[in-house]
């Protein structure tokens, strides 16, 4: 259930038209998926997902109003950084659910432990902990 009374980030990321399999952020992220508008075909118009109780939602592009999935322009303006206990842990689970490795995870002497993937529709995630 989304918390009214404080403020919070809720990514909403593009995806192509034509998608009906979001199951990867169940997979990779342990997320779960609360809500769903599909359109006519069945295909995934917007949904709304859980990680942790982390909210954000999947939508599909908006081309009129500038909002395009990353494949279709083949790169991305944001990187999605998510927080976890277990670093290894989520990017190996992310990996054998179809993620591509963008850098492995390090611990950084900033005090961080990062590794980041690009997922099945194009969105670089950057998980993290802080050390």
């Amino acid at each position: 259930m989304i918390e009214n009374s404080r403020t919070f980030f809720a990514p909403q990321l593009c995806i192509s038209s034509g998608i009906t399999d979001l199951s990867f952020y169940e997979k990779a992220l342990g997320g779960v998926e609360i809500q769903r508008w599909s359109n006519a075909d069945g295909t995934v118009h917007a949904s709304e997902w859980s990680i942790d109780g982390a909210i954000f939602h999947i939508h599909e592009e908006k081309q009129r109003a500038g909002q395009f999935h990353p494949k279709g322009i083949d790169g991305t303006t944001v990187l999605i950084g998510l927080f976890v206990p277990d670093v290894d842990a989520v990017m190996e689970k992310a990996l054998a659910a179809g993620a591509t490795l963008i850098s492995a995870a390090e611990s950084y002497d900033y005090g961080y432990r990062q590794g980041e993937f690009r997922d099945p529709f194009g969105h670089i995630w950057q998980i993290e902990r802080k050390l």
